[in-house]
């Protein structure tokens, strides 16, 4: 006769084997949708100016704002297995010694389809600055909106929704704001 230790060892063995079974099966299902977003990406402005490092007070750095406008329906990209999903826009140039650079400068977390739909005009929300401390000779930065989808089980998928149509060039550097 089997003691109450095997029996309980048995069940919870059948108990956790049908649920891994159950998790494979989720994530194997969300690998049917192939959801596209659709969205716009279009930069106002780009302004540089002259500031301070963190930290030497006295050495100046290029700081870079910029003004965009986002339009974009991620609510295609919800199903049972998402639990959230990361958006960012991000700049995308090369230095001055020809080193690919990619800066996120703005972000938001989406929770629940209700907020998927986003209409956002504002500008970066990070520091955009370069490693030289100037902008003087970077050729044009591209600018996309990526977005990476979070599921409850499974493996973390990445999209591109928007990218601007035509790089943006660096202005001349102001000194003033």
């Amino acid at each position: 006769m089997h003691s109450i230790f095997a029996r309980l060892n048995n069940s919870s063995a059948l108990l956790s084997s049908c649920m891994m079974a159950l998790l494979a099966a989720i994530a194997l299902s969300t690998l049917v949708f192939n959801a596209q977003p659709t969205g716009n990406l279009a930069v106002a402005s780009v302004q540089v100016y002259s500031g301070n490092t963190r930290r030497y007070a006295t050495k100046r750095q290029d700081l870079t704002f910029v003004d965009f406008n986002i339009t974009a329906d991620f609510a295609p990209l919800f199903n049972w297995n998402t639990k959230q999903i990361f958006l960012y826009l991000q700049a995308e140039y090369n230095s001055t010694v020809g080193v690919k650079n990619e800066v996120v400068i703005w972000d938001r977390i989406i929770r629940r389809k209700e907020e998927a739909n986003v209409n956002f005009v504002g500008k970066n929300k990070y520091n955009f600055r370069d490693l030289s401390t100037s902008f003087k000779k970077a050729p044009p930065a591209s600018y996309t909106l990526k977005y990476n989808v979070m599921p409850y089980v499974g493996m973390l998928t990445y999209g591109e929704a928007a990218r601007t149509e035509k790089p943006v060039a660096f202005p001349p550097r102001k000194t003033r704001v």
